[in-house]
């Protein structure tokens, strides 16, 4: 598969064949937001500046093969790589004249076509200033395909392996792409399980999918770094795993030893990563997997990060309920502020509107029953509006007060469209205004201030019937009373 690598060209070499390329200097990269520093020297402070990065210019290329202008048997290999035409490939390759091909190096841009695009800006759009130069090689093109067959036969007649014109080898493409076998044949001729793209990434890096797993297996079976860190964002592989949701992919890292509370330039641990990650409905159960392993193999639940958000304070603002239980039974703060003064509980309702298929009131039921603060009364009208899609979400935050004031502000920050679809429930919320909260529901509200912090583990163990026990743990009915 070809691989961008962008040039900055002058412009008198547009029309060249070949172009010019920057080193990437070697080395990690500066961490984000690094403060200035200043050194002391002769009782003064002297300001010293931070460090930049030096690109020094290479040679032109002169090996590159431009397949928008192949002919002939050069051509006739190419489309053969893409297909797979194990028998066309071995005929072209035995020939003596076009042995060089099996570790050529082909450019799959059009210099042209990016020519006439570049003063033509209505045309341009979303086009590139600069021009993008794509290499690719034929072990690349095969370990990402699959054609393992094919690879076998460049392996064989000495294809170099870890050749990475741009910028990343043909073991990060196999596994990128998820193609176990090659990955296996790969290695099995030396590919570098360790090799660092120019992205700063190693193989295990790339494997972001759950079919990732085998390529991951015979990566650290031939020696991969369990704990080795991307370039740019410090990650391990085991923070890729919790950010892209695979648990299978941690239980494997966990069991070659892998640094649980490794942070990141943004301060994320791995069981961060996984609950900062963003989760549509259908990958709620993926992440919780991953947490859930996380948190049995020893990973601390207290780590903050940057902006001193906890694990807790993610699960809330991505509103998967399942992780947030599980954080909770094994002893998260629920009234941490992070760096803007904001509670766990402000998280979820901040995203009530945006994420009400999750069950965010199974959040905000849990919350408060651990012990978190409440939203000031005065409030309560705002989040009406925003949380109004979501009538659970206001039934339990409702029943946690013992007197409410209901005015025409309330009746106000309710949408038409949701009073009509929740009649029953808005209409019980407004009668508020003309009548007291009920007895049942003081003596509830006396119960919970005399246990709190500790009706999570009280009530459960109380002699009482399931539905009174399930009433002073805030449990739904529909209407408010």
């Amino acid at each position: 598969m070809a691989q961008r690598v962008t040039w900055h060209l002058p412009e008198i070499a547009l029309s060249a064949q070949t172009v010019h390329r920057n080193d990437r200097p070697q080395g990690k990269s500066q961490p984000k937001n690094k403060r200035r520093k200043t050194t002391r020297s002769a009782g003064n402070m002297a300001y010293v500046g931070s460090k930049f990065k030096w690109h020094k210019s290479k040679r032109y290329r002169e090996d590159v093969i431009a397949t928008a202008k192949a002919t002939g048997c050069v051509l006739q290999f190419w489309n053969s790589l893409l297909v797979g035409d194990e028998l066309t490939l071995l005929s072209i390759m035995d020939d003596d004249e076009y042995s060089y091909l099996i570790d050529a190096i082909y450019d799959t841009s059009n210099i042209e076509e990016w020519k006439n695009f570049r003063f033509n800006y209505r045309g341009l759009r979303l086009w590139s200033l600069t021009y993008e130069q794509e290499l690719t090689t034929p072990l690349h093109i095969t370990a990402s395909r699959g054609f393992a067959d094919c690879l076998d036969l460049l392996l064989q007649r000495g294809a170099n392996v870890d050749l990475a014109p741009g910028g990343v080898t043909a073991l990060h493409e196999s596994c990128e792409n998820c193609q176990p076998e090659c990955t296996k044949l790969l290695l099995a001729y030396g590919a570098n399980p360790n090799a660092v793209s120019e992205d700063g990434l190693m193989p295990l890096h790339v494997c972001t999918s759950p079919e990732s797993l085998e390529c991951a297996k015979h990566l650290l079976q031939y020696g991969a770094t369990i704990n080795g860190h991307s370039l740019d964002e410090n990650d391990t592989p085991l923070h890729v795993a919790a950010r892209h949701g695979l648990p299978h992919h941690v239980d494997l890292y966990l069991s070659y030893g892998t640094a649980l509370d490794e942070q990141n330039d943004e301060g994320f641990t791995p069981l961060n990563s996984a609950c900062s990650q963003p989760q549509e409905l259908q990958d709620l159960e993926r992440y919780y997997k991953v947490c859930q392993r996380l948190l049995e193999a020893g990973a601390s639940l207290h780590i903050k990060d940057q902006d001193k958000h906890t694990p807790l304070h993610m699960a809330c603002k991505n509103v998967n309920p399942d992780i947030v239980d599980l954080l909770l039974a094994k002893g998260a703060c629920v009234n941490d502020m992070d760096y803007g003064g904001e509670a766990p509980m402000h998280n979820v309702l901040k995203v009530v509107c945006y994420k009400a298929s999750h069950q965010p009131e199974r959040i905000v039921r849990a919350l408060l029953n651990y012990g978190s603060i409440r939203v000031w009364p005065g409030a309560l009208p705002k989040v009406l509006k925003h949380c109004s899609e979501s009538p659970r979400t206001i039934e339990v935050l409702l029943n946690a007060y013992s007197h409410l004031k209901v005015t025409d502000t309330w009746l106000e920050s309710v949408s038409t469209e949701a009073f009509e679809k929740h009649k029953d429930f808005y209409e019980s919320v407004f009668s508020l205004a003309m009548k007291p909260r009920s007895l049942q529901h003081l003596a509830r509200c006396r119960v919970r201030t005399f246990l709190e912090g500790r009706l999570h583990k009280v009530v459960p163990e109380l002699d009482l019937p399931t539905f009174i026990k399930n009433y002073l743990l805030l449990d739904y009915r529909g209407y408010v009373h």
